[in-house]
Parts: structure tokens; C-alpha cells; sequence
């Protein structure tokens, strides 16, 4: 496979033209290109650039609102943001924007996100907060993907999880998984460069296990620690779609085609102060993060991605052909 290699910054004026070009205000298009391009520099590619062409084909037949701006609404402690059926990021932005006010006079803001989109890397949404020395907790749903424990029918989500704090010093923790064994995204990407996967991904439509990347998109993935990561993930949709009035996954419309109405997902961030709990959280927090350290072998979580982000600083490298239909989206 031909390799491209693009500097961030290019590579971001690249997204931000596609999504331009397919009717997207540049002020809406700009966080979901840097949303893009960071998921690459965090060696993330199902959730990076390659998702480009499908966010400008549902934007070109209306499955995405190309020029929706969020409205938000505020009751207490409570940030209601409408998404109004465009692309997650600009939503979340706008969503994270109004909790730091809130926040810093209550001691706790909650916004909850509906009519929305694919939530992207879910560590990008809580590691601003903790870079400014809060605690952020987020969940987003998406489309049916896996199974209820003991059923043989996608009704929940993959479902990611993502919770950051601050450090005393240096990168904060930011901890980021999805409830599925794995994202569905890199079955997409085995899918599309006709590779298979392993074993313990994915059931196929009769609830074997399968290694063949096509029988697992229309199957159900295995969710992370069985039974466990099915229940999280049934509290996930209550959370997100159940509190935003969106839809739960069982009724949201595919991310990867432009066919059907709106997928209308839901986000749901929670950000404490820990200035308002007891005092020392950071100093506590360090104890514990160099007792896991201490250990021979073990990592904080995060601690890679971190690591990849730092590699990729300066170049990323994409599929010539993923380049090739980013230039072309760019000029149509």
C-alpha cells in the first residue's frame, strides 16, 4: 500500500476543505478536522481521516445537516445542547465552552448532547477539562453493534467511555475505551482492505466467532469483559440517548452510508472541580499513579496514545488512495 505522508496542519486544511466543499461553514467544519487529524497523530486511524468521505457523503444526500449550529439551553447545573442532526464536534465544543462557566460556580456541570453524530475519540472531549485542572467523565452511544449478554441481536452501541484528571505536572490521565472488545471502526478498516480479523472480535449473523472482517459488520461485536461490558453499555444509552431523548442504538441509522434519516445520537459529559471535595486530589492522585508505575511492566492508561501523539507531531501518514479522495472531495 502507497503510503502519504502530510504534516497536521495540511492535513487538517485538507479535511476543513472537503467538508467545505460539501456546504459546511468553515467555523462548524474546523473542529471536526482537527478532531480527524489528532485521532491520527494518536495512531487511531478508524477514527481519523478516513472518515471523511463518509461524513461529505451525508452531508451531500442531508443524512448530516451540513450547516447546523448547536443551540444550548442551560437549567442549573444542566447543559442541554442540540445538535440539530450535524457532526458531533462543533456540538461538543459548544457543550464543553458553556460547562467551564458552569463549573467553576457550581462545583459540577453536566451536558448532555442530542441529535447528534459519531462522537469520535472519546478522550477528546474530557482532556481539555483536565488540562485546566478538572475531572471529566464522558459517554456517547452509537449505533447497534452488539448484542445484549445471552442474544443473538445488535442492541446496543459500541459505546466509548472516557475519563481524564489532571497531573501535578506534564500530560493529563485521559483514559479512553469502548465497551466492544474492540472499535468497530478497525473492523471497518480490515473490511475495506480485505484482511481478517481475530477471532475473538466479533460473532457473525449465527453467533459464531469469526475472523472474516464482512461477516463481522453484519454481525454483532463482542462486548469488553462479557456480561460486564454488556450491562455498561446498556447504562451508556440510558445516559446519553435515554436523558437526550435521542435515539438509542437499536433505532440509529448506520455511520458508514449515506442511506437513511439522521443516526441522532447522544453524548453525555459530566466535569467535577475537585477544589469543591476534599482537599489534595492531585497529590493523591500522584500517590496512586506511582504505585501503578512501581510496578514492573505496568503503564497508566493513555500513556501510548500520549506517546504516538508526540511521534506524529510534526507528520502523519495516510493511504495514498486516502489522500488521493481527500483532494478530490477538496476541489468538488
Amino acid at each position: 500500500m502507497s503510503i502519504f505522508q502530510i504534516s497536521p496542519d495540511d492535513a487538517t486544511d485538507l479535511a476543513l476543505a472537503a467538508f467545505v466543499a460539501a456546504g459546511m461553514p468553515a467555523d462548524l467544519a474546523r473542529p471536526a478536522a482537527r478532531a480527524l487529524v489528532l485521532a491520527e497523530q494518536e495512531g487511531l486511524p478508524s477514527h481519523g481521516l478516513a472518515r471523511v468521505p463518509f461524513y461529505v457523503a451525508q452531508m451531500r444526500t442531508g443524512k448530516v445537516a451540513a450547516g447546523a449550529e448547536p443551540s444550548i439551553s442551560r437549567d442549573g447545573a444542566v447543559i442541554r445542547v442540540d445538535a440539530r442532526f450535524g457532526l458531533a464536534f462543533a456540538a461538543v465544543d459548544a457543550g464543553a465552552e458553556a460547562a467551564r462557566e458552569v463549573v467553576r460556580n457550581l462545583g459540577v456541570a453536566v451536558v448532555s448532547v442530542t441529535h447528534s453524530h459519531h462522537f469520535g475519540v472519546a478522550g477528546q472531549a474530557v482532556e481539555p477539562f483536565a488540562r485546566e485542572g478538572l475531572i471529566a467523565l464522558a459517554f456517547a452511544n452509537a449505533p447497534a453493534a452488539m448484542a445484549p449478554w445471552g442474544g443473538n441481536r445488535a442492541l446496543y452501541g459500541t459505546n466509548p467511555v472516557a475519563f481524564a484528571a489532571p497531573r501535578a505536572k506534564g500530560d493529563p490521565l485521559v483514559i479512553d475505551l469502548s465497551l466492544s472488545h474492540v472499535a468497530r471502526g478497525k473492523v471497518m478498516l480490515a473490511q475495506k482492505a480485505g484482511k481478517p480479523i481475530p477471532g475473538d472480535w466479533a460473532l457473525d449473523t449465527q453467533g459464531n466467532p469469526t475472523t472474516d472482517a464482512d461477516a463481522a459488520m453484519a454481525g454483532t461485536m463482542l462486548p469488553s469483559g462479557g456480561a460486564k461490558g454488556a450491562a455498561l453499555a446498556l447504562m451508556v444509552e440510558l445516559l446519553t440517548a435515554g436523558l437526550a431523548g435521542a435515539h438509542f442504538a437499536y433505532e440509529a441509522s448506520s455511520l458508514f452510508d449515506d442511506k437513511g434519516p439522521a443516526p441522532d445520537l447522544a453524548h453525555f459529559i459530566l466535569v467535577l472541580d475537585s477544589a469543591r471535595f476534599a482537599p489534595g486530589f492531585t497529590g493523591r492522585a500522584e500517590a496512586m499513579f506511582a504505585a501503578i508505575e512501581a510496578q514492573e511492566g505496568a503503564r497508566l492508561p493513555g500513556a501510548r496514545r500520549m506517546t504516538e501523539r508526540a511521534a506524529r507531531a510534526s507528520t502523519i501518514e495516510i493511504p495514498q488512495a486516502l489522500h488521493d479522495t481527500l483532494s478530490e472531495l477538496a476541489r468538488s
